[in-house]
């Protein structure tokens, strides 16, 4: 068994702890979209002291050494890669003209655009979609389930989490060897993901009076937003 899957069942296993966790956490009335509160606000605080000790001066320091088109590149590269995540769930969801689309998204950005470091098929009138399990789940009419407040990763729920397992298996930079050029990009993935929400980080200290809420608002009417392409349905006002 290689390094990374047991990862990948240690994370299983720690989400359902977290999962049961957060159930033993809950006491009074709560909110039905997110029963967890309690348990959440503490994952959020977690975070967020992680963040503020580690993350944000490692981006921070990341953007600071990195010339703009390094980094751009660098963005580009693992785009490319979440673009097969993002063709294998254009099919889930059946949606074969942009599935084809994405699949000459990657074939043009991983040849003439260098294995990705250059996106040349934006150009080419290839957009970039977002598409991931948990939106395909969305798409079949599977419920999001309760809020959940995952470490490091931030804000879920519980069909999304189910998707982020999923994904994790088809996503090539998981399939990379040896196991310690895996764990590098890995790293560096997740330093330039959060370098490029330094501007958000600072728009939701600014904005947000409780930033609990603020995050989880926006968090779930952003996915359903994505589970419906943009379009979601209006709410119901009928009592």
């Amino acid at each position: 068994m290689n390094t990374f899957t047991r990862l990948r069942q240690l994370l299983s296993v720690t989400l359902l702890s977290l999962f049961l966790q957060a159930c033993a956490t809950v006491e009074g009335p709560t909110d039905p979209e997110d029963p967890f509160e309690s348990f959440n606000r503490a994952m959020y605080t977690f975070n967020d002291t992680l963040d503020k000790a580690v993350l944000k001066p490692v981006a921070k320091g990341y953007n600071a050494v990195l010339p703009d088109p390094v980094n751009k590149g660098v963005s580009n590269f693992f785009s490319n890669l979440d673009d097969v995540v993002v063709i294998f769930n254009d099919l889930l969801q059946l949606k074969i003209e942009r599935a084809l689309s994405d699949t000459a998204r990657v074939f043009f950005n991983s040849t003439i655009g260098l294995f990705g470091f250059v996106d040349v098929a934006s150009a080419m009138e290839f957009p970039k979609h977002n598409e991931d399990l948990g939106q395909s789940f969305g798409y079949w009419g599977i419920g999001t389930g309760p809020y959940l407040v995952l470490p490091i990763l931030g804000p879920s729920d519980i069909r999304d989490t189910v998707g982020l397992i999923g994904d994790a298996y088809i996503d090539p930079l998981n399939d990379i060897n040896p196991d310690g050029t895996r764990t590098g990009l890995t790293l560096l993935e997740g330093v330039d993901t959060r370098a490029g929400l330094l501007s958000a980080s600072k728009v939701l200290k600014e904005a947000a009076l409780d930033e609990y809420l603020f995050t989880r608002d926006a968090y779930l009417q952003r996915r359903e937003s994505l589970v419906y392409d943009g379009n979601p349905p209006k709410p119901s006002f009928d009592y």
